[in-house]
């Protein structure tokens, strides 16, 4: 099968050229970037490099973007010609050369304020049913994307499946309160509980929405791991966060006693995955659960595919107060 994979220079497209081509198929990565995953250096908003990529192409992964570390090192422009414009450019081209999927990776950042409950309110129960309120450039140009995907599906029958895809970089946090406060690993097994995934199971999650992308011919998911959380905890987990993680999740407290580990005060949010489960047949692999069964061990589990991607950063420099500016 020819498959075009845009981003195909940094973590998710070279996670997905690895995958897909030892899985046999014909892949063409492109991006901005030369790489060993890189067969055309190019930009997405560049027609005539989109249609030369695209010509007998049966699935295309769009995983190229400006993401939330460039907004204060590129301009609103920069991110509406890449993630708007280029998104449109590959979805005339798709239209064109009658792609049969179209699998766009978008964010849980497009949801914006819409997870920030007050203080002494539930946390946000997020599902594919919350109305985004984007905060940023970035929130803002990955939700026009989307209603690009879905224009083309509607207007145009291009099978379009849209995955809202949580953290999964293994970059440090932007956050320096978080940093100071928490060991690295600490803070990403926390967030195995309600934002984040690991590249394995993003991976698969795109490899299921193409799979069923004829079917149903469009959708929007969110991709995180599976909490163990219910909306019942939601009151709990924004007030005293460990409380409600000793009862779901008996056990954490001894490793983390044994780490000198500690939980987050509070959590605002929890990503739901069920609809992607259910729709897309996806099955992740990595959960809180997992992360523990590692840590038993001594050692954070991280999958294969994470390991060989490695940490790419965002930027060609090193900024003095943190991994990217905010």
């Amino acid at each position: 099968m020819r498959i075009l994979v845009t981003g195909s220079s940094g973590h998710l497209g070279e996670a997905l050229v690895r995958t897909l081509s030892s899985a046999g198929h014909d892949v063409t990565g492109m991006d901005i970037k030369p790489s060993a995953f890189t067969r055309v250096v190019g930009s997405v908003d560049n027609a005539e490099s989109v249609r030369a990529c695209m010509r007998g192409v049966e699935i295309v992964y769009h995983a190229a973007t400006l993401h939330k570390p460039h907004v204060a090192t590129h301009s609103m422009q920069q991110f509406i010609d890449t993630n708007v414009s280029g998104t449109l450019t590959l979805l005339q081209a798709a239209q064109a050369n009658g792609v049969g999927a179209f699998i766009f990776t978008s964010t849980t950042s497009v949801f914006g304020d819409a997870l920030r409950p007050p203080a002494g309110t539930p946390a946000a129960w997020v599902t594919e049913g919350v109305a985004p309120i984007p905060r940023n450039i970035y929130g803002v140009t990955k939700l026009a994307a989307e209603d690009l995907c879905l224009l083309f599906h509607r207007k145009h029958a291009v099978n379009c499946i849209i995955l809202r895809t949580s953290r999964f970089f293994p970059e440090q946090d932007d956050d320096k309160l978080k940093r100071d406060r928490y060991a690295d690993d600490n803070a990403k097994a926390n967030e195995f509980l309600f934002r984040r995934v690991e590249l394995e199971d993003v991976v698969s999650a795109h490899i299921a929405a193409a799979g069923r992308a004829p079917e149903l011919g469009f959708g929007k998911y969110i991709i995180s791991a599976t909490t163990p959380f219910l909306p019942e905890d939601l009151p709990g987990l924004n007030a005293d966060a460990a409380a409600v993680v000793r009862m779901r999740v008996p056990g954490y407290a001894d490793i983390y006693a044994r780490l000198g580990w500690r939980m987050f005060e509070k959590i605002d949010r929890v990503y739901v995955n069920a609809a992607a489960r259910r729709d897309l047949g996806w099955r992740p692999g990595y959960d809180f659960a997992y992360i523990l069964e590692g840590l038993k061990t001594g050692a954070y589990p991280r999958s294969r595919i994470s390991a060989l991607v490695g940490s790419k950063g965002y930027h060609d420099r090193v900024f003095e107060d943190g991994p990217y500016p905010v």
